[in-house]
């Protein structure tokens, strides 16, 4: 077991205190740098960066960055939410780091390709209904895009929308299952 505890610091993002969502920053006890390039290569890295070493990869419209001393959570609904995305993570952590014998790590990368907003834009109702919190579909499109945001926070999105614009959107992000 590589990490056994952190301590967790919940807060709204400075650059807009109205935002709904939170952030959380969890502080590592344990130093888990040999394991980033492990879950660079099972997580499908979004960015990997050497210096200073970290892996960001895209989690249900959440960005997250594991970082040898912390780990940095976006887009969080509530301090519940924190909890049992940051216990996905150490179990994660923890069974990658079991298994990196049979790993091979990758010590670089970024997304191969981003989506296109405007492929993402064709799909949204265009209606600027403001129902997402976001004031334009374009901004939602954006933040669908950079993994901000999920297709099921557009609530005049239809279900046959949903689903092309889902498998759009697959290739460019690993989605995976929180239990």
């Amino acid at each position: 077991m590589i990490l056994k505890s952190y301590r967790k610091e919940i807060f709204r993002p400075e650059c807009n205190t109205r935002f709904q969502s939170l952030h959380c920053i969890a502080h590592l006890d344990q130093n888990i740098e040999e394991v980033i390039p492990y879950l660079n290569a099972e997580l499908g890295g979004y960015q990997f960066t050497k210096d200073p070493l970290s892996v960001t990869f895209k989690h249900h419209g959440k960005l997250i960055t594991v970082h040898p001393d912390k780990i940095a959570v976006n887009a969080l609904a509530d301090e519940k939410e924190a909890v049992k995305v940051l216990e996905w993570l150490k179990e994660l952590i923890n069974n990658i780091w079991e298994r990196r014998h049979e790993i091979q790590p990758k010590f670089d990368g970024t997304a191969e390709k981003k989506p296109n907003i405007v492929e993402i834009l064709k799909c949204l109702p265009k209606t600027n209904c403001k129902k997402c919190g976001l004031p334009t579909c374009m901004v939602f499109a954006i933040q669908l895009a950079e993994g901000i945001r999920s297709v099921e926070q557009c609530p005049e999105l239809s279900s046959g929308k949903k689903e092309v614009l889902k498998r759009y959107l697959e290739p460019f992000m690993r989605l995976l299952e929180v239990e």
